[in-house]
């Protein structure tokens, strides 16, 4: 089914676009399955190893590697269309976590081992990331891109509701094995949901793979707003790894709390960006995307300042729940401003590169937490602060007003 671009935008014209229900079904599955594996395996090395700065390691390397080659990832999208390339990512994360769940359960799991899967299982990560992004604004006409990206983000926002609270549960209950074994097949079903999405672009023409890539480098770095999202995201996200791996172990070694209210602090955060962020999909952003999005990442700067002096679990949730309003104006201005000011024969490339530098930031920042929270949580949530403040000084400085269609340029 079609939709004019004259139709009044509204969730449910959205809901009708063909194609959109089983991508967004496919998209909620395989992000409910990131949303856990990121938490168990945080878990996991802190129960078996005992170890904060493995943690951060592994959080690190299930997604730098990955970062470092999403230009050939973006490059390989647009040449090959995306649906069978996310099945191929979800694929190897199921094979993955069932490899580290068996040498887990038979003694045969060391560190450097673990190190090593989670880094090959990172190298296919942005095959679905940036492919079911990159669906969004194909399928969906421009007047619903807004309520795209609010359904878009919330599938994040969903993800981060279940998914922790999923994990820290089973965690506790019946082991971070059983936990990871249960996510290697919710990826399985993902990738058979996704098998029968369409990818109404195509193939675009291309030339040499790496010059591809590097096309798709030069791009985002002519184009000012991608730049300068950049910028600023990457700078927030170092803030949001250090407060990944710091607020766990405030939880556990400070609060009395376990894995269970590890998971349900991270999933009132995600209960309340639901209602943020469908809040801000329905009003114009166009115009206001500085303001939005700079005054998001002083909000989030307020409660890290908040953890610095939360004596309680309640007073940790109630951050949360300030966190998690943040979440929507901060989401819907990224995905529809990065759509607004791309071309759509470079998304691909374009939005492989613009999501990985956005992200580059939280494995950073959650090795960097690995290694400090356990000397100083203070040190760990000020720095944090401080970043969210430069991050939204950038945003007004570095992203443009308005754009040059043709340049890419004020």
């Amino acid at each position: 089914m079609s939709i004019s671009t004259e139709i009044r935008p509204s969730y449910r014209a959205l809901l009708e676009v063909d194609g959109l229900p089983r991508l967004v079904g496919s998209m909620l599955l395989a992000r409910t399955a990131n949303a856990m594996v990121s938490l168990a395996l945080v878990l996991f090395a802190l129960e078996r190893y005992q170890s904060p700065a493995l943690a951060g390691l592994v959080t690190f390397l299930s997604i730098f590697p990955g970062l470092l080659v999403s230009p050939i990832a973006g490059a390989l999208l647009d040449r090959h269309g995306r649906t069978r390339l996310m099945v191929l990512d979800y694929l190897v994360a199921a094979t993955t976590l069932a490899l580290i769940v068996v040498l887990g359960a038979t003694n045969g799991l060391t560190e450097p081992l673990l190190l090593i899967i989670v880094t090959v299982q990172s190298l296919t990560f942005p095959l679905s990331t940036t492919g079911a992004r990159t669906l969004f604004p194909l399928l969906v006409p421009r007047p619903l891109w807004e309520r795209a990206n609010a359904i878009d983000s919330n599938g994040y926002v969903v993800s981060s509701i279940f998914g922790p609270a999923v994990a820290g549960a089973l965690v506790a209950t019946v082991g971070s094995l059983f936990t990871l074994g249960l996510t290697s097949a919710l990826y399985l079903v993902a990738a058979a949901v996704t098998l029968g999405v369409r990818d109404p672009l195509g193939v675009v023409p291309h030339g040499r793979l790496l010059a591809d890539a590097w096309a798709g480098l030069v791009y985002v770095a002519r184009n000012a707003t991608l730049r300068g999202l950049a910028l600023s995201i990457s700078t927030s996200n170092i803030a949001g790894g250090l407060f990944y791996i710091g607020l766990p172990v405030l939880v556990l070694s400070r609060l009395g709390g376990g894995p269970a209210e590890v998971g349900q602090l991270f999933a009132l955060s995600g209960v309340t960006a639901a209602v943020s962020v469908l809040f801000i999909g329905r009003i114009g952003t166009e115009g206001r995307e500085r303001q939005l999005l700079g005054g998001a990442m002083l909000i989030v700067g307020v409660g890290y300042t908040a953890l610095i002096v939360s004596p309680s679990l309640l007073a940790v949730a109630l951050v949360m729940v300030l966190i998690g309003v943040a979440t929507g104006p901060f989401d819907v201005v990224l995905f529809t401003l990065r759509q607004r000011r791309t071309d759509p024969a470079w998304l691909g490339r374009a939005f492989a590169v613009s999501m990985s530098l956005n992200f580059v930031g939280f494995p950073v920042g959650s090795a960097l937490g690995g290694a400090l929270a356990p000397l100083s949580l203070e040190a760990t949530f000020v720095i944090a602060l401080a970043l969210n403040v430069v991050a939204a000084v950038i945003a007004f400085v570095a992203i443009p007003a308005t754009h040059d269609e043709q340049t890419g340029l004020r």
